[in-house]
């Protein structure tokens, strides 16, 4: 077969099952070298942040390697492929996030020293139950990480599909139980390096394919792939400069300043001036990705331009576009598909690992040393390692459930603005109204409600290509072209599934269910935030429901205390600091 011509491809060499192999295996050393390593220190706070004493490099490759999932890894190429440069823009997106969440967020959360994000307001058992319930959500997202880069690999290279799910779990309970939280970190660099090989690999073989990547550049120059600034600001277009700089900006601002995956890496730096450095360095990591990724995307259409695999029935879902390029350019290479699939893996890794390590965290902190107040450390670190187990066969189960949902890598998308939004809301109101625990609860399920519907919605009537703006394909050059027999008005928002004709659509389908998926999570946040404030209006200010200011200080501090610990975060000198951040917030 001629390369970008259509046709079956190769399968996976004796070769690539090696590197493939070696990189699990070099992931799980890694895990097992910090469990040896650190035999000495088995405490709850070495466990869950590394003893406090990371610094900023490793933990900057750690934000961005948990950010690179393998969703992300062979996601975005392929968004690239069928919508151009639009997706790079989330780069000023990043920074924007980055900037706010290091001068804002971390040094709250840092100097109060806390574990779980959670302990930032001391809601009501209720409160906390609703907060368990999303990181329960997480979770199956966490199942949808595993389950779909598996489910193309598979379908591509040959690789059995539930042996490699297993695999992945099986390896990131082993280090995540061993290692802890500095096993996590330390693997997400060994990971990070895999993943920007695996994608240089791509690019310089297309390179070759194409005679330099000027050739590149000029295609894609004449497939319309280069316009990436729309300025339309139609809030129901799928990527515009204004979606994806405002709503890409909250959507990844709800991700990095409260999610637990990440507030538990810059919060284990040992100082903060490393913690805001280690999200300064996050800034050129995404920005280094996301150019890989995307020039990755711009490569395939390069090869692809006269034969689309996709709608030459070459692969079932647009997801297979970058292995089936892989496997079909770089097969004669012994062990480089072998690194790519371990490029999308040690997403899927880093991404798991993470959500491990913050779920163990969440239960720990918020859940189980509320009620059990005299447990030893010996007692806690048992209770970690356990719950690492638990939690990491949970999310092979979730992969089992994702495995049965439809449009794996659209919901995917969605979920973290869906969820993400309405938590961002209820931190907001914590923040700047503390007695308003009933407007931030009814706030917080109007939120969720909101933003579910419009996203269900979304998944059963996809948005129609006059809003996706999906770009010109072409099978012309293909050696043969499959009968496809579905009907694509809208190619690109579904995978070799009827799209429901117009005639069939409810109303709300063109305008509510059409609004960007990039806005679900500022809908979210601004829903949660006025109806808390109306509510709490309604209801007045009750000090019942609040919690005192201090009471985090105070609790983390005895502790501390009575475990004889001197970590950095409750050093006389910081106690000030904190107690003058809590007044400025309560008086805002």
């Amino acid at each position: 077969m001629t390369t970008g011509t259509g046709g079956p491809v190769a399968s996976f060499s004796v070769w690539d099952y090696v590197v493939f192999v070696g990189t699990v295996l070099g992931a799980a050393g890694i895990g097992l070298f910090q469990s040896i390593r650190g035999r000495k220190n088995n405490s709850s706070g070495e466990f869950l942040l590394g003893g406090r004493q990371m610094t900023a490099v490793p933990v900057a490759m750690s934000l961005t390697a948990s950010f690179m999932s393998g969703i992300t890894v062979i996601g975005t190429p392929a968004e690239a492929y069928r919508f151009g440069t639009d997706y790079w823009i989330f780069a000023i997106s990043y920074a924007i996030m980055s900037i706010i969440t290091a001068e804002i967020f971390v040094p709250l959360f840092y100097r109060l020293g806390i574990t779980s994000t959670y302990e930032v307001r001391r809601y009501t058992r209720l409160c906390q139950t609703n907060l368990g319930q999303i990181n329960c959500t997480f979770a199956l997202y966490t199942g949808m990480v595993i389950y779909a880069p598996a489910l193309a690999l598979n379908q591509i290279t040959g690789m059995n599909l539930w042996g490699v799910l297993v695999a992945t779990g099986v390896v990131c309970i082993l280090y995540c139980t061993l290692g802890g939280l500095k096993a996590v970190i330390w693997t997400d660099v060994f990971q990070m390096v895999i993943m920007l090989a695996g994608f240089v690999a791509v690019i310089a073989r297309g390179a070759v394919i194409q005679g330099g990547l000027g050739k590149i550049w000029d295609d894609c120059y004449q497939g319309g792939r280069l316009s990436a600034f729309d300025f339309d600001p139609d809030p129901l277009k799928r990527h515009t400069f204004w979606t994806i700089v405002v709503g890409g900006s909250v959507m990844w601002l709800s991700i990095y300043s409260i999610n637990q995956s990440q507030v538990q890496r810059y919060i284990s730096c040992k100082t903060l001036t490393q913690a805001k450095l280690s999200l300064y360095g996050n800034i050129i990591g995404l920005w280094l990705t996301v150019s890989l990724a995307v020039f990755s995307g711009l490569t395939m259409y390069s090869i692809y331009k006269d034969c689309d695999p996709f709608t030459n029935g070459d692969v079932g879902a647009v997801d297979q576009l970058l292995p089936y390029m892989v496997m079909d350019t770089l097969a004669a290479y012994p062990g480089v598909p072998g690194l790519f699939v371990s490029a999308a893996y040690s997403g899927t890794l880093s991404t798991v690992s993470s959500s491990i390590n913050a779920l163990v965290a969440v239960t720990v902190e918020d859940f189980i040393r509320p009620v059990c107040k005299n447990l030893t450390e010996k007692q806690v670190s048992w209770i970690n390692m356990g719950l690492s187990v638990f939690f990491g066969f949970l999310c092979i189960g979730m992969a089992a459930i994702a495995s049965l949902m439809g449009s794996i890598l659209q919901a995917a998308l969605s979920i973290f603005g869906m969820i993400s939004g309405p938590l961002l809301g209820l931190y907001m109101l914590g923040i700047l109204l503390p007695y308003a625990l009933q407007g931030g609860l009814t706030g917080l399920i109007v939120g969720l409600v909101i933003t579910l519907w419009v996203g269900i919605g979304a998944q059963i009537y996809p948005p129609l290509a006059d809003k996706t703006n999906p770009l010109p394909i072409s099978v012309a050059g293909c050696n043969h072209t499959q009968d496809l027999n579905y009907t694509t008005l809208a190619p690109w928002t579904r995978a070799v599934t009827l799209t429901p004709l117009p005639d069939d659509r409810p109303a709300l389908a063109d305008s509510w269910y059409s609004l960007s998926y990039v806005y679900f999570c500022l809908l979210g946040t601004l829903v949660t935030v006025i109806v808390g404030l109306v509510v709490s209006a309604i209801t007045g200010e009750d000090t019942s429901f609040s919690s005192n200011p201090n009471s985090i200080i105070n609790e983390k501090a005895g502790s501390e205390l009575k475990n004889g610990s001197n970590n950095a975060g409750f050093k006389d000198s910081q106690f000030n600091i904190v107690e003058k951040d809590v007044e400025k917030v309560t008086k805002m």
